[in-house]
């Protein structure tokens, strides 16, 4: 498609979506269905105005979907503010952990047994397809800071979370590939990919977020100097904290999600105890409608929260930007050489048996409603980390012949998933909110 009818398309498509977009939320499915909708009148099964060949352009789109998933990974950083010690990160840490494990383990069973593959491709599936998405998820991830519901802060944190968690997974599948070295019986592979590669990444992106958000506050407060550019914040602490993991040999993954992390914290830190987050936020919307945005990002008390609401409030219209791109690729990239029988049956398989069991295994003992586990079971949402994960591994050595069935079964549960999760969750969670109110707990806050 030439660049001009780019151009037209993706306009138009934002037109669209701007005019309907209070129209869907009632709807029994997610925009993402129709950016999805879109991308397949588009691609093959279409008028063939895009003709991508996931693994003839498998640079450009690990690219573009790195892109979409460090922006996505910061977001879901900035969204919680709960500080680590607090006992409900015990959700998302065993999620992102033992659920992540037990389920990279049952693909790889599969793989091998039902697909036929070989065992390190059989891994490398598994951690393709193990990590949940922090961009396609959004409908059930936290609405608001100090939100503290056990769903919704489960699956913000462990869709930020396994797609780092997932690296050593990647690496091991090329490893066992022979395109990756993991040293004899893997004693490289689990000092370098899995103890430095996650511990750095997250050390780094924690200095950082810290560092850099505390040099901003110092400026705004003692010199009322540097503000009115959160944006480039955003992305300057996203490049930072990316860059710096990567030339450390980390997962960046994690590093821009701690980034996140770290400057919720410093706002979290800096902010009563006793306020309303959410309140706390709507009365700094306020005064920035009525053109105070200098004197809130000055203020020795409000800077903090304004800093960290400005930054998320950029880092989402980014985010929104990215999934319809790269959603709407995954529809063109459809076609019939990549939809292969097989999926027919792995897909239900992968959802309604691997997922369920992860998910229970990870959460054994865990003091959770039977509704709230049984949504987790469920909404382990496949998207752009899958993509992404897909493309790094055809560009880091795996070999064609292997590269062709991994992508015929990533794709069709991408596309799958995209399109029974988003037509699942709104009546999934309304039902769940109505179900909050009889048990006396809040519901989503807007």
């Amino acid at each position: 498609m030439s660049f001009d009818l780019w151009f037209l398309v993706l306009g138009g498509l934002l037109v669209v979506i701007a005019l309907i977009a209070s129209v869907v939320r009632h709807l029994p499915l997610t925009t993402t269905v129709l950016y999805l909708l879109v991308g397949l009148g588009l691609g093959a099964f279409g008028i063939g105005a895009i003709r991508l060949d996931p693994l003839r352009h498998a640079a450009l789109l690990e690219r573009v979907t790195e892109l979409a998933v460090i922006v996505s990974l910061f977001t879901a950083g900035l969204k919680i503010r709960l500080p680590v010690h607090d006992p409900l990160w015990r959700l998302p840490f065993r999620l992102a952990s033992l659920s992540m494990v037990v389920t990279v383990g049952l693909i790889t069973l599969v793989g091998t047994w039902g697909l036929g593959l070989p065992l390190g491709a059989a891994v490398l599936l598994g951690a393709i397809l193990a990590p949940t998405d922090p961009v396609l998820a959004s409908e059930v991830q936290l609405a608001a800071a100090g939100d503290r519901n056990r769903l919704r802060f489960g699956l913000t944190g462990e869709a930020g979370l396994n797609d780092g968690t997932a690296f050593p997974f990647v690496m091991l599948g090329l490893g066992l590939l022979g395109a990756h070295e993991i040293g004899e019986w893997g004693w490289r592979w689990l000092a370098v990919d899995v103890v430095w590669a996650v511990a750095a990444g997250l050390g780094i992106g924690l200095v950082l977020g810290t560092l850099v958000g505390r040099l901003v506050l110092f400026l705004r407060k003692k010199h009322k100097e540097a503000f009115g550019l959160d944006d480039f914040l955003a992305l300057g602490l996203i490049g930072l904290s990316y860059g710096a993991a990567l030339l450390l040999h980390s997962y960046g993954f994690l590093a821009v999600f701690a980034a996140g992390l770290a400057l919720r914290r410093i706002e979290r830190k800096a902010s009563p105890d006793e306020e309303d987050p959410g309140a706390a936020q709507e009365n700094l919307r306020a005064m920035a409608a009525a053109g105070k945005e200098e004197e809130i990002a000055t203020d020795p008390e409000k800077a903090p929260a304004y800093m960290a609401q400005a930054v998320l409030g950029f880092n989402e219209q980014v985010e929104r930007i990215f999934e319809i791109g790269v959603v709407l690729l995954v529809g063109a990239m459809l076609s019939w050489r990549f939809l292969p029988g097989s999926a027919l049956w792995f897909v239900p398989v992968l959802f309604l048996v691997i997922r369920p069991l992860a998910v229970l295994t990870g959460l054994a003992g865990a003091r959770l409603p039977a509704l709230d586990r049984g949504l987790m079971s469920w909404f382990g949402i496949r998207g752009i980390g899958s993509i992404y994960y897909l493309m790094y591994a055809i560009e880091h050595g795996l070999d064609p012949a292997l590269a062709e069935p991994l992508t015929a079964v990533t794709l069709t549960t991408v596309a799958a998933s995209i399109l029974i999760h988003g037509i699942s969750v709104t009546p999934l969670m309304k039902h769940y909110e109505k179900r909050l109110r009889k048990r006396g707990e809040a519901p989503a806050a807007t």
